[in-house]
């Protein structure tokens, strides 16, 4: 009887349980329907990530428009300037002279006067030979010279003789002719025997080998010591100061080439030698000469300019980028190539006028030297152009003038003024897209 009781009491506290559930779900339902119903009749929901389209300071704020983040930009005027107009090769250096000093005698290199790699002169000794035996052969040569040389002045007096005897119808004519070709044949002998001196004279010279050239002198082949022939090097000297540079043009370059070599063939044409990065000038030397042909497998023409390389900056071999002047723009107006835009239209430039508002110009280059560029048309001496800060810029924009060029006045003295107009009328008409 009480288990029955305490089943019933379960029973009915798990039905209470459940209801009171239900209903609270349903309580929760109809408070959603009515939510939404009256958020319906209220309208779309104003929440705060919401725009108002009524707020005035609402909207994109994007640089350059009212309530927006300034533009600063860095801007230099347009000066006039000097270009100068250079047309760039890669060359190669080489000496004037190449010599394989070798010797002109055989016989014991008995020593060695150079160090390798040293600067030589003409007429320096680099090497001795051994040069006993020539100078044995050269003392009987000239006792043989001295012999025939006295049998040719007894020869001469015995003739004298037999001339006198001959006038006094003493001897017979026969024998004074015998005796003049007698002293003829010794005179022969005696001029043979002086070449002979002279000859090995000239062999006991050779025994000392001289420089030919100056210039810097390469790594001995051949050590003291040895024995030697004509067919040996001793070492190479290449004569660096002057040096020489070889490089190439286009075929369509000759003409103009060789008439620049006329007119300036008092001063030649400058020439500059830069290091293999293109950032160290090496040295500075003038145009000697263009070839006289232009090569058919490559239709460039070969030229070659002279260095004086006192410093030894060129070695022979060494690849350079040459640099030669041909021209020079005096008086254009000039601007840094970091100012050209490049656009669909062509090239441009950011004008600032004196309100501080940027202008889109198209500009005409010409050419450039260095980090300078001719600007030829477009801009005035005195326009301030943008050159930082160039990323985000459009034409119309406001901007804050930072670092060179920042007085605005200053555009107006040089005659900039008048013309802003004009510029900013002309850019907005043809304003690239960058």
């Amino acid at each position: 009887m009480r288990l029955q009781k305490k089943i019933f009491i379960a029973l009915a506290g798990v039905l209470l349980f459940a209801g009171v559930g239900k209903g609270w779900s349903e309580l929760r339902s109809s408070d959603a329907q009515k939510s939404e119903a009256a958020s319906a009749e209220a309208g779309p929901d104003k929440g705060a990530g919401d725009k108002n389209p009524n707020d005035k300071n609402a909207g994109d704020k994007g640089p350059g428009k009212k309530g927006g983040k300034p533009l600063f930009v860095a801007v230099e005027q347009v000066r006039p300037g000097i270009i100068h107009v250079y047309h760039q090769a890669l060359g190669t250096v080489t000496s004037f002279a190449t010599v394989a000093v070798k010797s002109r005698v055989n016989g014991q290199l008995t020593a060695i006067n150079f160090r390798e790699g040293q600067l030589v002169k003409a007429g320096d000794v680099l090497a001795r030979i051994d040069a006993r035996p020539f100078e044995a052969q050269l003392s009987q040569i000239q006792g043989q010279h001295i012999r025939d040389k006295a049998l040719l002045a007894n020869a001469v007096a015995d003739l004298d003789r037999y001339q006198t005897l001959l006038k006094q119808d003493s001897i017979a004519g026969q024998q004074v002719d015998a005796q003049a070709s007698l002293v003829q044949q010794y005179k022969g002998t005696v001029l043979s025997d002086s070449g002979a001196v002279e000859n090995a004279q000239l062999q006991v010279a050779y025994t000392r080998v001289i420089a030919p050239v100056s210039g810097r002198i390469g790594l001995r082949q051949i050590d003291a010591g040895n024995n030697i022939t004509t067919a040996d090097t001793v070492a190479v000297i290449n004569q660096i100061s002057p040096i020489a540079v070889t490089f190439t043009l286009p075929e369509n370059m000759a003409q103009e080439i060789s008439r620049l070599l006329d007119q300036r063939a008092a001063h030649g044409l400058p020439v500059q030698a830069l290091d293999k990065g293109n950032t160290r000038l090496l040295a500075e030397g003038k145009l000697l000469t263009l070839d006289n042909q232009i090569d058919p497998a490559t239709g460039t023409i070969k030229l070659k300019a002279q260095f004086a390389n006192a410093d030894s900056a060129l070695f022979p071999n060494q690849f350079v980028n040459i640099k030669i002047l041909l021209n020079t723009l005096q008086q254009v107006n000039v601007l840094p190539q970091v100012a050209i835009q490049h656009g669909s239209q062509g090239h441009f430039v950011y004008l600032v006028d004196a309100q501080d508002k940027l202008h889109i110009q198209p500009v005409t280059t010409g050419p450039a030297d260095g980090d300078s560029v001719a600007v030829l048309q477009g801009v005035n001496v005195g326009d301030r152009v943008v050159v930082s800060g160039l990323d985000k810029l459009r034409d119309g924009a406001k901007v804050v003038v930072t670092g060179a060029g920042k007085d605005k006045g200053a555009g107006k003295d040089h005659g900039a003024g008048k013309d802003q107009g004009k510029h900013s009328k002309s850019g907005e008409s043809r304003a690239p897209h960058s």
